[in-house]
Order: structure tokens, then C-alpha cells, then sequence
């Protein structure tokens, strides 16, 4: 079995280090979890959906709503990015998360909120809710297992992704 060292699915996924891991991300990030685990919802983070873009945390829910936290660790950081519109077709509900000293008001109203730091935080606005499609929560719920297991299995084998790479060719 051959593996493409980028395929989101493949034992090599990480978290790409491209310079969007700054301090302050990683601290929201860590808050996030610790909110959604509160809420019942397990995540994962720097997740490639189906449409190419990375979804910065992406939570599932035991009734399998799946939530897609964006984090925006500063004001350049948000005015320099205008993709969040591409993430709302792949969840539930949609939300930025940021510092809690963000200035909140420049952000889109129609989306959730929350107000994040590396030891937790709290949902500001509810992200209204817009079911997926059956077949697409589907696709998106073995995307969320598979990224999860290929990344464990990393974790307890990290020689794995040499080992597949010598079956390529």
C-alpha cells in the first residue's frame, strides 16, 4: 500500500509548521480544546477538509455535529484572510476564536465567538446552526476518525511513515 506523503488521511499528517503555529494561535488553540471538551465535543487541529483548506480546530460532537473553530490571533491576522466563507459548508456551526482582548466588533456578526486563552475560555456568541447534508457529515465524521487514528498511530510509531515510504516506487 502506497501513501502519498500529504494525503491528510496518511500517517505523515501533522501540523504543517508554516509559521501560522505562533505563540498566541497555540494558546487559543489549547483554550478551544478545553472549551469544546467542556461542551462534550472532542478536536482535533489543522485539519485539511475536503476543499483544500485547513480548518484551524475541528470538533465532533457525540451526536456527530461537527464544529470549525478559526483562530485569529490578530487584527492583520483576520483583515489578511477573507477563506472563512469556504469553511461553513463542512460544519454545523462556524466560529472565530481569538484572544480575549480581540476587538471583537470587527468581527463578522453572523458567525460564533469565542474567547480564548491556553487555559481555557468561553463561547461569546453561539454559532447558529446549520445541519449538513447526511452524506457530507458522513464524509466528514471518517475524515475526522481517520485524521485521528493516522495520527495516533504516528504517535506510537514514528518510524511508520519511513516504513511506508519504502514500499513507494
Amino acid at each position: 500500500m502506497t501513501f502519498r506523503a500529504n494525503n491528510p488521511l496518511g500517517p505523515a499528517e501533522n501540523p504543517p509548521d508554516d509559521g501560522r503555529q505562533s505563540e498566541a494561535a497555540n494558546d487559543i488553540a489549547r483554550g478551544i480544546t478545553r472549551i469544546l471538551r467542556a461542551y462534550g465535543l472532542v478536536a482535533l487541529r489543522e485539519v485539511t477538509l475536503p476543499n483544500g483548506r485547513r480548518a484551524d480546530v475541528l470538533g465532533l460532537s457525540d451526536k456527530g455535529e461537527l464544529w470549525i473553530m478559526e483562530i485569529k490571533s490578530s487584527v492583520a491576522d483576520f483583515r489578511a484572510d477573507n477563506k472563512w466563507r469556504d469553511y461553513q459548508e463542512f460544519c454545523d456551526r462556524f466560529f472565530f476564536a481569538v484572544a480575549p482582548d480581540f476587538p471583537v466588533e470587527i468581527l463578522p456578526a453572523e458567525t460564533g465567538l469565542v474567547l480564548a486563552d491556553r487555559f481555557g475560555g468561553e463561547i461569546g456568541r453561539r454559532a447558529e446552526q446549520v445541519p449538513l447534508p447526511a452524506a457530507r457529515r458522513k464524509a466528514l465524521t471518517l475524515l475526522f476518525a481517520r485524521t485521528a487514528a493516522a495520527r495516533l498511530s504516528y504517535l506510537h510509531d514514528p518510524d511508520l511513515v519511513s516504513r511506508i515510504d519504502a514500499f513507494k516506487a
